[in-house]
């Protein structure tokens, strides 16, 4: 069994921007392939453009199963079983819990926990099969912690690092790992939105409302995708990091 982690099939999804085009560039980097799943298939092209190395754009909704089973089936048409795979793509809303409608716990739960559920089941046989395998879930810290305003987004976030557990255990002797990645705030996109949600909910400036959740953390900025890809690469490179949920918060939550 060849147990280098260089040059592997990778497959990250949620790719088009932010966390997960970071994850993409630092997985393309350390020489790996990396298939870019999202929606959007102009941004995919462009995180797939900036890659220093072969990438392969798959334009895919994960909500859809027949989708997500497509994107799987090309990249082993292409080059073989996923042999790491990024489960980036994710969603957060923000409402009381006695506001939060059946459709949006729902959908938080559909895309937070469901996709990923179905991602790590078509993954893992192929992975415990070959002796190796990487699967990295990018969670959030809010799966560590309640908070108010985002009990969907909460419970989402804890259902997905019980399923991370549970895979991690059951495939703990073969040679695959399962953990995921607990950010706080990060500077991206999604962190954009909630920065729009509070300004307008609270008459700030959105200046004022960035800071708000920048010194939320105690490192007093927000985490950059950059170091959330680091934390990633590290699942990857590391066999004995299993079933973990390694936060990447400035310290916010200790655990």
């Amino acid at each position: 069994m060849n147990a280098s982690t260089n040059g592997r099939v990778a497959l990250v999804t949620g790719a088009s921007q932010g966390i997960g085009a970071a994850c993409a560039a630092a997985l393309s980097d350390a020489g790996h392939r990396v298939a870019l799943v999202a929606r959007n298939v102009d941004a995919l092209e462009d995180v797939a453009a900036g890659l220093s190395g072969e990438s392969m754009v798959l334009p895919t909704d994960v909500l859809d199963p027949a989708a997500l089973e497509a994107a799987f089936a090309a990249v082993e048409s292409a080059w073989g079983a996923v042999e790491v795979l990024v489960v980036n793509a994710g969603a957060a809303m923000s409402a009381p819990l006695v506001k939060t409608s059946d459709e949006d716990w729902q959908r938080m739960l559909d895309l937070n926990l469901t996709a990923p559920f179905r991602c790590l089941r078509r993954a893992l046989p192929a992975m415990t099969e070959a002796g190796w395998g990487r699967v990295v879930v990018i969670a959030s810290i809010a799966g560590k912690a309640g908070g108010a305003r985002i009990a969907a987004y909460t419970a989402s976030k804890h259902g997905v690092l019980g399923l991370v557990r549970t895979a991690a255990a059951e495939v703990a002797r073969t040679g695959a790992t399962v953990n995921a990645i607990c950010p706080g705030y990060v500077d991206t996109p999604m962190t954009d939105d909630s920065v729009a949600h509070i300004s307008t909910g609270t008459g700030r400036t959105p200046e004022e409302a960035r800071s708000i959740l920048a010194n939320m953390q105690p490192i007093g900025r927000l985490v950059t995708a950059a170091e959330v890809a680091a934390a990633m690469m590290l699942c990857v490179g590391n066999g004995a990091v299993n079933g973990q949920g390694l936060n990447v918060d400035g310290g916010a939550v200790q655990s």
